[in-house]
């Protein structure tokens, strides 16, 4: 029997950036990071410029435990960046992961935060070893902080520092950088990973973000994203753009679509609701059952189990309530308490489930474990049936570009086929959407979007050896 344990789709990193002379920045930046909370929860920092130097706060938990109002109130200056985490699967939290990372590039201090990750880095440190650039680090942000360092010095401005670096580097990533009065920021030439410009009311400020959620929450309007490999400047002299590394195919990551972000999000034109809505219709179409009632996964699997509802007629009802008091902990339970591990967030409401044909929709099956105590939860609540309907693909391949998706022998559909995976979550019946109709629902073309997890065609080439490894990912761990 496979043991597929922890069946969360982790996205690792939201990060944020603002800059607005005489505004409160810290504040700002702080009510932004609540709107990321759902891309990071291990750790949050934020770190403010003042035009003299760079200050940073940053600790273990979620953004509203590391700060307080004594905190944000400390942090006075022009300019901010700020950054909520997810670690690496297996990795032990520690303080000196949680972002901005803090460096120098000579005597100035800088503040960096990132969201992706690079690969084959091997085959990186050979090249860095040509610069005589030497990294002792698995830390995503600090490495890109030492090679954009390295080429500052070199060139002596920022931006051509980050121009060589992107040349060497591969992967996906999003970065903000802040000096003492100006913020940076580069996005990956593939741009797998979201990064979107916003503008302050009143034009007091400009900011950069992974979501438009971020934008939305503190007033500001989305004006266009950074373009995939274009390195930005916003300082006193307003927004400058350069090309940092030529843009080749684009392959925007489909689990922003599928799971990663905020459903009040807005990528290329549509909201992240109106996408898993239409990728429950597809759903409908694509595998129908009859049933009672179809209820969704708190919280991701609703936007696709209403449209599922909707396409097929059945009732749409909630037959699962979440406990969203249930954080991040550190305290490990007995075997015996973990067993009971997913009853402590989500627990049926029996009298809606009881006697009844479900269909429960959700976003993806990606180790198995969570799907089956849910079957086996709502059985418990009296359910007659329970049929599985998944709004994306089987996950085949796992993630290098900062989903913690792991390795392929921790992927239950790379071991088990569909009739295999429903004995093995004890379902009546299992069925997910096709790729064509989950790109369907993006209304973006294939070769738009980066499917790698689905098809194991990577944008960004990852070889054989690291695909198959069963040690974790040839990725430095941010």
């Amino acid at each position: 029997m496979h043991c597929y344990d922890d069946d969360i789709v982790r996205d690792e990193c939201g990060i944020f950036a603002v800059y607005a002379p005489g505004e409160d920045v810290a504040r700002y930046t702080y009510f932004a990071l609540q709107a990321l909370q759902h891309r990071g929860q291990e750790s949050a920092g934020i770190a403010v410029g003042d035009g003299q130097t760079v200050t940073c706060v940053k600790n273990l938990g979620l953004v509203a435990q590391v700060f307080s109002d004594a905190d944000i109130n400390a942090l006075q200056g022009n300019l901010a960046i700020g950054h909520t985490r997810y670690p690496s699967k297996g990795e032990h939290p520690s303080w000196s992961s949680a972002q901005p990372h803090m460096s120098s590039i000579g005597r100035q201090l800088v503040a960096l935060a990132h969201n992706g990750n690079l690969v084959e880095i091997r085959e990186l440190r050979a090249r860095l070893a040509e610069h005589d650039i030497e990294l002792d680090t698995r830390s995503t942000s600090q490495a890109l902080a030492t090679i954009i360092s390295y080429f500052t010095q070199k060139h002596r401005h920022i931006r051509d520092g980050m121009k060589e670096t992107m040349s060497l580097i591969e992967g996906a990533y999003a970065v903000v950088l802040m000096t003492e009065n100006a913020i940076y920021a580069f996005r990956d030439p593939h741009g797998i990973r979201p990064l979107v410009i916003g503008k302050l009311p009143d034009n007091k400020g400009l900011v950069v973000t992974s979501e438009t959620s971020a934008l939305d929450i503190i007033g500001a309007t989305y004006m266009r994203d950074v373009r995939p490999g274009e390195i930005i400047k916003i300082s006193r002299n307003g927004l400058e753009s350069m090309q940092g590394a030529p843009h080749v195919r684009e392959a925007f990551c489909v689990f922003e679509f599928a799971y990663i972000a905020r459903p009040d999000s807005v990528f290329y034109g549509k909201t992240i609701y109106e996408v898993r809505h239409r990728m429950g219709e597809i759903l409908d179409r694509e595998a129908p059952v009859e049933a009672d009632m179809v209820m969704g996964t708190p919280a991701s699997g609703v936007p696709a189990a209403i449209g599922y509802a909707a396409g097929s007629g059945i009732v749409y009802g909630e037959g699962l309530t979440k406990n969203n008091y249930v954080g991040r902990t550190f305290i490990e339970p007995s075997q015996a308490l973990r067993r009971l591990g997913v009853r402590m967030k989500l627990n049926p409401i029996k009298s809606s489930v009881a006697g009844k044909r479900i269909i429960l929709v959700d976003d993806s099956i990606v180790r198995g474990t969570t799907m089956r105590e849910l079957v086996k939860t709502l059985r418990s609540g009296g359910a007659k049936e329970v049929h599985l309907r998944i709004s994306s693909p089987p996950v085949l391949w796992p993630c290098f570009y900062g989903v913690d998706t792991d390795t392929r022998d921790q992927l239950i559909a790379a071991s088990l086929n569909i009739d295999e995976i429903c004995d093995y979550v004890g379902a009546d019946s299992l069925a997910f959407i096709t790729l064509e109709g989950m790109i369907e629902a993006t209304g973006r073309d294939a070769d738009q979007l980066c499917l790698a997890c689905f098809n194991d065609d990577y944008p960004v080439p990852v070889s054989d050896e690291v695909k198959n490894s069963k040690k974790g990912r040839d990725t430095w761990k941010d």
